[in-house]
């Protein structure tokens, strides 16, 4: 049936076969091919339409099992590497673990039963034991528990994939990384383009200088106010602070949306008393957030964290992508339609490939970290290790924690501003019901950021980047010497440290979260990309740079 311009439908047209092909001027040479491709129609008076292509349906349904099978076996035979824990389950139980949620001590230490349930349910798998795991009195759900062991049928299975140790509870590492959430909570409300020579920022820096092993980004080996809580990959200390892709207005077909979001007031903090804070980890239910009525752009990490508080976990990359699409970035130099004079891509190696492709791979990173947090590490959080120092400084315990920690200047200037060494959150509830190890934003952060550093040419500098101003009202051009150099690759590993870093800035993720899961998305997209190429016609490649700085082609 055929629908005509009356919007009717009629049966399918038949016309005389010599007046079809001297309509298109078919001549005798294309005749006798359209003969070959064996239409009865061909052979009598009238002509149909029919299908034309390398393969017959049957070879076409052979070859789709075919490529499934091949890509199965691919995913099969991934390195099944073993799944190292740091330990801290076994040395420091009940205290050096993810808990929270679960019923606690006047301490707030996890119930022994409560969290021995958790590790059965998550041992034999069966639905019925989740269902048994005991709940503090606030009644907050766990998040997700099964995920992990959900599979999938594309990219690399979640147990095909690991993550290293997370730091220990005693190591200096961690250590580090605690004095800098310390610190990040201290100067949610001054601006990043402010740390350079605001009083509060130089005290941070001098102060993490000084750990024997801070791992954030320094300069000759000490960290500067324009190092400061910045990411670890190439491009993340080139530009300001905040990627372009956050900023930059998106179109978004016939609509411009303006990145300017409804944000927070500043200086109100959470879970800073031993009361609200041993509630959380009962499982309370949180209160409300005082909104800025004024949108602004990111200026800060209250603001930063404010996004990562509600965002849909691809956005900012799907944003990245639209920004990119209507900037006309070039692609990839490997996309075949780059050097083609008679084709564009569009399903394939076009706009709506990209766009779908950049969210495709999220639900995978998900189950990817999922599997991680809940059945390998279950690292405890940030608000959980202020609740473990509050405990150590005040005499109620004793817990190993590292003197650099110990010895530094911020637990004090928390405990002047807020009367406890618990770290401050910036969200009501303090951290969500699952574990810290690794970042669910940020693993998806690096698989979407993957997928677009293997699409658009990274080298390619943007145009006109941009800042905010004081206040984050209005966007004003950048003009620091740098300006020339902020490329769509070092963009886009920024949006992804930015993303992730509003986490951290927010109280509840560690920068080892961060950095490890970014690599673990990038691992998810790289084999995504690889089990999608033999599925395409075109002659292509795809070329990006790792996290690592090291360059691959797929």
């Amino acid at each position: 049936m055929r629908t005509n311009r009356r919007g009717t439908h009629s049966e399918p047209t038949q016309v005389n076969r010599r007046s079809f092909l001297g309509a298109i001027g078919v001549g005798a040479a294309a005749t006798a091919a359209l003969k070959a491709l064996g239409s009865p129609a061909l052979d009598g008076g009238t002509v149909q339409a029919a299908e034309v292509g390398p393969q017959t349906n049957e070879e076409r349904a052979d070859a789709a099992l075919q490529h499934r099978v091949e890509m199965a076996q691919l995913a099969h035979d991934r390195p099944l590497p073993g799944h190292a824990s740091n330990g801290d389950e076994e040395d420091y139980p009940f205290i050096g673990n993810f808990g929270k949620g679960l019923p606690h001590n006047g301490l707030g230490e996890v119930d022994g039963a409560a969290y021995a349930a958790l590790i059965a349910a998550l041992t034999s798998g069966d639905p019925a034991d989740f269902e048994a795991i005991p709940l503090g009195p606030g009644g907050r759900k766990l998040t997700n528990p099964q995920a992990g062991l959900a599979f999938d049928l594309e990219g690399p299975d979640s147990h095909h994939m690991q993550v290293a140790p997370a730091p220990r509870f005693d190591s200096a590492e961690e250590a580090g990384e605690m004095a800098e959430l310390y610190w990040m909570a201290l100067l949610r409300d001054v601006g990043f383009s402010q740390y350079h020579h605001n009083k509060l920022a130089q005290a941070a820096a001098e102060d993490l200088s000084g750990f024997s092993d801070f791992r954030g980004p320094n300069v000759g080996g000490a960290v500067t106010p324009d190092t400061l809580f910045r990411g670890n990959t190439p491009g993340d200390l080139v530009g300001p602070y905040v990627s372009q892709f956050m900023l930059k207005e998106i179109p978004y077909g016939s609509l411009s949306i303006s990145q300017r979001q409804q944000t927070v007031l500043p200086g109100v903090n959470f879970l800073t008393d031993f009361g609200s804070w041993l509630a959380a980890q009962n499982g309370a239910t949180p209160g409300g957030l005082p909104i800025d009525p004024v949108r602004r752009y990111n200026r800060n990490g209250r603001d930063l964290a404010r996004y990562v508080h509600v965002d849909a976990l691809y956005e900012a990359y799907l944003n990245a992508c639209l920004i990119l699409l209507g900037m006309g970035a070039p692609f990839d130099p490997g996309n075949p339609y780059q050097s083609s004079a008679n084709q564009a891509g569009f399903g394939t190696f076009g706009g709506p490939h990209i766009l779908s492709l950049v969210t495709e791979v999220a639900t995978r990173a998900l189950k990817g970290i999922w599997y991680q947090k809940w059945c390998v590490h279950r690292r405890l959080r940030p608000e959980e290790f202020g609740g473990r120092v509050h405990n150590h400084l005040t005499g109620q315990a004793d817990d190993p924690i590292h003197a650099d920690l110990l010895g530094s200047e911020v637990l004090e200037r928390v405990h002047l501003k807020y009367g406890s060494y618990l770290l401050p959150q910036a969200f009501p509830e303090g951290s969500p019901l699952h574990p810290s190890y690794g970042s669910g934003h940020a693993t998806v952060g690096g698989a979407c950021t993957t997928i677009l550093k293997a699409w658009f040419d990274e080298s390619w500098v943007i145009p006109d980047p941009v800042v905010p101003n004081e206040f984050g009202t209005a966007l004003q051009r950048y003009r620091g010497a740098d300006a020339g150099e902020i490329t769509v690759g070092g963009e886009l590993n920024k949006v992804a440290s930015n993303i992730a870093s509003g986490r951290n800035i927010a109280g509840i993720h560690w920068r080892s979260d961060f950095i490890e899961s970014l690599k673990l998305g990038e691992e998810i997209a790289i084999g995504i990309l690889e089990e999608q190429k033999v599925t395409y016609n075109e002659t292509m490649s795809f070329s990006l740079t790792k996290f690592d700085g090291t360059t691959i082609t797929i």
